[in-house]
């Protein structure tokens, strides 16, 4: 199962985080840019589970034996969204350049009364709807999200704007969340939150499908809420392109999602897999988006 990213520590420390934040806020961007190459040869020679997952993903995405240069261009990718987090979440976007699809199509519903779903994954950066969403386009949003993974980075950029970290359902909070969930899709909000990642949790209920030509489990949460609530589901990207440019995407993946009682199970695993091979997709079209950066497939216990 793909849930192995719960087991990997934090690589970051509170003095690491803040410097980062005060360079970046102080010294500018580009300064900070400079930051961005030792901290890649940093996990690049350290990082040895972050390094060989990178390398196990590259492979397939790829489709040849990846370089030390290709991992460190993924590594680097990673780092310059996590950097470019804090002028996205301090409203600084003349710093960056947005692309929007020529409809928004959450904001459509939205604005029809419609609540929706957005479904993300750890391609590219969330972080560029969910703050570009509360500074610059009035699209009411709140995120569905587990935050265990990176603690000291999620809290040091939430102290930035507390009105962004309000936007936060938090995902431990158990039936307490999906309550939360249904409060703002009956208010017309879109709920963003992501597909790719299991917990591992005995309850959790999850499919199985292919990607990249290999079997993944997936969460069916996204499917079965979407289903239940009657509201459209939407596949959302926020793709890093370089310098200082991302390109947001939307996909509807369904006005409806109707399951039926007799294919029950099958219907739920057909729409994940939708999902996924819209995944895939930007995965092979952009393959150093990819942050998962855990042996996703199980390719070492395979070998």
């Amino acid at each position: 199962m793909n849930s192995d990213w719960q087991t990997h520590k934090e690589y970051s420390s509170p003095l690491a985080v803040n410097a980062i934040r005060w360079i970046a806020l102080h010294l500018g961007r580009s300064a900070a840019r400079v930051i961005l190459y030792p901290i890649t040869v940093y996990y690049l020679i350290f990082a040895r589970t972050q390094r060989r997952a990178s390398w196990l993903f590259l492979q397939r995405a790829l489709k040849r034996r990846p370089s030390w240069l290709d991992v460190a261009k993924h590594i680097h990718c990673f780092a310059a969204t996590i950097l470019d987090r804090v002028y996205l979440i301090t409203g600084q976007f003349d710093k960056l350049t947005i692309t929007f699809p020529p409809e928004n199509m959450p904001l459509k519903f939205s604005r029809e009364g419609t609540g929706c779903i957005l479904l993300g994954s750890h391609v590219g950066s969330f972080e560029v709807l969910r703050s570009y969403a509360v500074k610059k386009c009035p699209l009411p949003i709140k995120i569905l999200m587990h935050e265990g993974q990176t603690p000291i980075v999620m809290q040091a950029l939430h102290a930035l704007n507390p009105t962004i970290a309000e936007t936060l359902i938090p995902l431990t909070e158990g039936e307490n969340s999906l309550l939360k969930v249904k409060d703002a899709l009956d208010k017309g909000y879109a709920v963003g939150m992501l597909g790719d990642r299991i917990t591992g949790n005995a309850k959790e209920k999850t499919v199985r499908c292919t990607l990249l030509g290999s079997d993944v489990y997936m969460p069916a949460a996204p499917v079965l809420i979407a289903a239940s609530l009657k509201v459209p589901l939407i596949v959302f990207f926020g793709i890093y392109t370089g310098g200082n440019h991302y390109e947001i995407n939307f996909e509807l993946l369904a006005d409806k999602i109707t399951l039926s009682r007799q294919n029950r199970q099958q219907d739920i695993q057909q729409w994940t897999q939708k999902y996924v091979d819209i995944l895939e997709k930007h995965i092979l079209a952009k393959p150093y988006n990819w942050f998962n950066f855990y042996d996703y497939w199980q390719d070492d216990d395979h070998q």
